[in-house]
């Protein structure tokens, strides 16, 4: 089978080479409705797939008309986002996100002009926001193919496995990591899609 540009690059990392050969690679695809891909992400933090799932179907069928836009999100009161299973937390940052995209003006044609860079930087000073979340947001929203998390358990945890990386130091395993990763451009993104599988066991 014919390889993309992207593994044929990937595939010069002789530890991450044998990955291409046996896991499916998974497609970038970009979706629309940023705010609402945020408040999702956010949604499922600290929570299991299947818990996120649910809760989020749940927020869902509170807007029966369709995907809720920024305005509507903002809109719904406190309490009926706590009924569908939502902490306190994550309803104040649900409603920091709707809010933030409203006095910004933020776009989805907004977002696609900036860099990853630029994205990062406008969207984490908004509370509940952190790096990690954006870098998801990045990945599997925005279908950016160059981003790298770093502070991703998962990833952290196939990095160790697959270059037998020191985990006893925090900062140096980060330093390591991003050494390694260095050499995954313009294409970190599908490195850590065949880390990830690697790690669940694909």
């Amino acid at each position: 089978m014919t390889k993309t540009v992207w593994q044929k690059h990937l595939a010069k990392d002789k530890t991450i080479a044998p990955l291409l050969e046996v896991i499916v690679p998974r497609q970038l695809k970009k979706r629309s409705n940023v705010c609402l891909r945020l408040c999702a992400s956010i949604m499922s933090q600290q929570l299991s797939t299947k818990v996120a799932d649910v809760i989020f179907r749940r927020f869902l069928e509170l807007y029966p008309e369709g995907e809720p836009t920024a305005e509507q999100i903002a809109a719904k009161p406190h309490e009926t986002l706590r009924g569908i299973g939502l902490s306190n937390a994550k309803v104040t940052y649900v409603h920091n996100v709707a809010a933030y995209f409203l006095e910004h003006r933020i776009s989805d044609e907004a977002l696609e002009r900036l860099s990853n860079e630029e994205i990062i930087a406008l969207l984490t000073p908004i509370k509940g926001v952190g790096s990690w979340t954006v870098e998801m947001l990045l990945m599997f929203t925005l279908g950016r193919e160059d981003v790298f998390a770093v502070d991703d358990l998962g990833i952290q945890q196939g990095m160790v496995k697959l270059y037998g990386l020191d985990i006893t130091n925090k900062k140096e395993l980060k330093k390591q990591m991003l050494e390694v990763s260095a050499h995954w451009a313009p294409y970190r993104t599908y490195a850590c899609l065949y880390i990830w599988d690697y790690k669940d066991g694909k």
